[in-house]
């Protein structure tokens, strides 16, 4: 059995009887974690090793955890600052700021590799252009030029730390007010202005060797008149063919309100995947995800099963040892330090 191109929620912090047969079920491929899965260390570590032990290859445990207002795990992990941070010291300091970045995504994802996950949906690609409040200080910059600089800096420390990055939410969401998980945002900008600007960024992380991304649900009618998520022209002729990314895609949330377009939750999920995801997520509904998996008619593709596998994390080391290490303390120091007062300068 391979990994399904499904990735379903929890409810609990155990998994369940019925949450084990659903997982089992062929069509999914992973599973997400939110604040409501989470306890404890101990906890959360034993949640993912009884998910890795249902089936081979094992199922994909991933989970939001960019920092500051999108960090689903808290107590007993490192409080991570939101990347804004990151790009007013850039301003200040470019070594110090990319050598910060590395840090903080090293920390991130060998605590999270701690306890056997095995990535983070990280880091936001979008840039701030001051206009949206989803968005806002979960960016790194407004200069596409320097979002990618940190970003690449970023990714790096993860795969330090045993993890891929995903970046998201291409092309961009940071251009428009509306917030996707409440409406379906419009963005009239033109595909001249986007290549300009806020792509800029993905392509420069695709060059980079980015293994996957996320793209949006947002509709730019310049472009297509299907949202980003669903159109065949963004992700398999723009993203596949003109900018050759080679890595996952993801669909954004199948529950939020900007996915509703396509209509019913299975509909939704047979749209993404038409449209060129490798696997749709449908993260808070189990009606809903139990009704993609029982109206879901997906032939598997091999190119596909080979860029899931490759998220899968690297390394897993137990939190204690962890955090006896030099390379924890020093980390967490950093983070904490600029965390608290993002100019001073580093205690190296």
């Amino acid at each position: 059995m391979g990994l399904g191109p499904v990735m379903l929620g929890l409810d609990g912090f155990e998994l369940t009887a019925e949450d084990a047969e659903i997982l089992r079920h062929p069509l999914v491929g992973g599973v997400i974690l939110f604040s409501r899965n989470y306890q404890s260390l101990e906890q959360v570590a034993a949640l993912t090793a009884s998910i890795h032990a249902l089936r081979q290859p094992r199922l994909l445990v991933a989970v939001d955890h960019e920092g500051g207002r999108v960090q689903r795990f808290r107590e007993g992990f490192t409080r991570l600052p939101a990347v804004r941070c990151l790009g007013e010291i850039y301003d200040q300091d470019r070594p110090r700021a990319k050598q910060l970045a590395r840090v903080t995504g090293w920390l991130m994802a060998a605590e999270l590799r701690a306890v056997g996950v095995d990535f983070s949906f990280a880091p936001v690609l979008d840039l701030d252009h001051g206009v949206s409040g989803v968005i806002g200080d979960r960016a790194f910059h407004r200069d596409p030029e320097i979002v990618a600089d940190l970003a690449h800096a970023y990714v790096s420390g993860m795969q330090k730390g045993g993890m891929e990055g995903v970046g998201k939410h291409f092309p961009g969401h940071g251009g428009i007010a509306a917030d996707s998980h409440l409406e379906l945002p419009v963005d009239l900008r033109s595909y001249d202005d986007l290549i300009a600007t806020d792509l800029l960024a993905f392509e420069r992380m695709i060059h980079y060797g980015l293994a996957a991304l996320m793209p949006a649900h947002v509709l730019y009618p310049q472009v297509d008149d299907r949202p980003a998520g669903f159109s065949t022209r963004w992700l398999k002729d723009i993203l596949r063919r003109q900018l050759e990314f080679q890595g996952v895609i993801f669909s954004d949330d199948l529950d939020m309100a900007g996915a509703t377009e396509a209509g019913s939750p299975s509909e939704r999920a047979r749209a993404a995947l038409a449209a060129g995801c490798d696997m749709a997520l449908a993260c808070n509904d189990r009606r809903a995800a139990v009704a993609i998996l029982d109206n879901l008619h997906h032939v598997a593709d091999p190119v596909s099963q080979v860029r899931l596998i490759r998220l899968h994390g690297r390394g897993h080391i137990t939190v204690e040892r962890l955090r006896r290490g030099a390379a924890w303390q020093r980390a967490s120091r950093w983070v904490r330090d600029y965390d608290a007062c993002p100019l001073l300068e580093m205690d190296i």
